[in-house]
């Protein structure tokens, strides 16, 4: 197996146009880690460690900026509003039957102009949720005063950081290899793993070396399971009917119809952590008000919000819920059998039209079920494995593997179709 994928290696670097398209692609994950290494002026760095090492809500929201918000970098929000805003365009097309139209029915063109106005959609909520940002980690001590200028100072490279993290991941999607969002993301995992590991060494307990072998077993399993969940699918068998126009005849053939386990990807992770972090947000500004009452309730919900059971059950709940929704706004089981009845397919032993999407929606909520709850045990992973370990600098990001886990394999899928493509052009 080595041998072949080192022959495979060799191979993709034979190619030239295929090896430019990776060194860009790794040329352009230098310049952003370089970005993201670039902090604004103001931190305390000290207050800013123990902040995050207090919160796993921010934590995670560390992995989705791509490693940017760990040390408030001039892209400490990555790709996070541009997320934010494709999936808010999303939940629009369920909304404006005019926008549904524009993505779905005016072919690539539309689909351009829809990407256009995420883009400035973007800008807006990055402005907002810098602010945002900056406001909670002042309270928290992380910065010290700060004038207006400096804050519209921050707020306005924050954002310009954001744009250009938005364009270099467009960048990289051009090339064809993997998408651009996720590999930023991924790379700012990668970028943590040295440290992480470090931590590990310098805090290594001999006596706890069947807690440490218990963590790799639980890595392990988890990875698998990871891949597991994203390669699963359940195939409908799908029938065309032979239709005869002239001499010629048409259909007749059999093939399926693919339904993905994790159709969602990490959607609901992120609606999730967004979610979960606004109320301690809210909290956080309303604790220093004048008004006791106010403030002892802001002080509750705080409470509330850093109690490890309530969290993980919240953050579980969320997650379950999401991913039912998100699945629902993707996937139209009535919009799937109207398509295939159009093209004179049909489910064999079901009725075409509302039989085959009853049908449809039946084993796609059965599946979701299994879905659902992998990725809600993966959110909550990390708090279980502190839980059976007893050692807090061992974690595993369960969001972290997802991402890690479905960019490798999407990239290599991709690469291997390019070198497909290449040996049909030999031919």
């Amino acid at each position: 197996m080595f041998g072949k994928a080192l022959e495979k290696i060799v191979q993709i670097f034979k190619v030239k146009e295929l090896r430019n398209k990776i060194f860009f692609i790794l040329a352009v994950l230098v310049v952003f880690r370089a970005a993201a290494s670039i902090p604004l002026p103001g931190v305390d760095a000290n207050q800013l460690k123990s902040f995050f090492e207090g919160n796993e809500l921010f934590g995670l929201l560390n992995i989705f900026s791509g490693g940017g918000l760990g040390n408030i970098s001039i892209v400490l929000l990555g790709v996070g509003p541009y997320i934010t805003a494709s999936i808010i365009m999303q939940l629009l097309t369920m909304i404006i039957p005019q926008l549904e139209q524009l993505y779905k029915e005016e072919g690539e063109a539309g689909r351009q102009k829809f990407n256009m106005w995420t883009r400035w959609l973007t800008v807006p909520l990055g402005g907002m949720q810098t602010f945002g940002m900056i406001s909670l980690l002042r309270s928290q001590q992380v910065f010290g005063e700060l004038s207006i200028f400096d804050i519209v100072t921050i707020v306005t490279v924050a954002t310009a950081g954001t744009i250009f993290l938005m364009w270099l991941g467009e960048l990289i999607t051009e090339k064809g290899i993997g998408n651009g969002v996720s590999m930023i993301i991924f790379a700012g995992i990668v970028a943590s793993l040295p440290g992480g590991i470090s931590r590990m060494i310098a805090t290594f307990d001999s006596t706890q070396f069947f807690t440490y072998v218990l963590f790799i077993a639980i890595a392990l399993v988890t990875i698998a399971g990871v891949v597991l969940l994203n390669e699963g699918q359940r195939n409908i068998p799908i029938s065309y009917a032979k239709r005869i126009r002239g001499n010629k005849t048409y259909g007749g053939t059999s093939t399926h119809l693919p339904l993905k386990v994790n159709q969602a990807g990490v959607i609901p992770l992120i609606f999730a952590i967004s979610i979960m972090l606004f109320p301690g947000v809210i909290a956080s500004f309303l604790s220093n008000v004048n008004n006791a009452t106010v403030a002892g309730a802001a002080a509750f919900v705080g409470a509330i919000f850093q109690n490890q059971w309530f969290y993980g059950i919240m953050y579980f709940i969320m997650v379950v819920m999401f991913t039912y929704f998100y699945t629902a706004v993707i996937f139209d089981p009535y919009k799937v059998s109207e398509n295939l009845q159009k093209q004179g397919g049909y489910v064999p032993g079901i009725r075409p039209g509302n039989a085959t999407s009853e049908y449809l929606y039946k084993i796609m909520n059965r599946i979701t079920l299994s879905g659902a709850i992998f990725l809600g045990t993966i959110a909550i992973l990390p708090l279980a494995v502190q839980g059976l370990t007893g050692i807090q600098n061992l974690t595993i990001g369960g969001a972290s593997i997802l991402i890690t886990v479905a960019v490798v394999i999407e990239t290599i899928k991709q690469v291997e179709g390019q070198l497909v493509m290449r040996d049909y052009e030999a031919f």
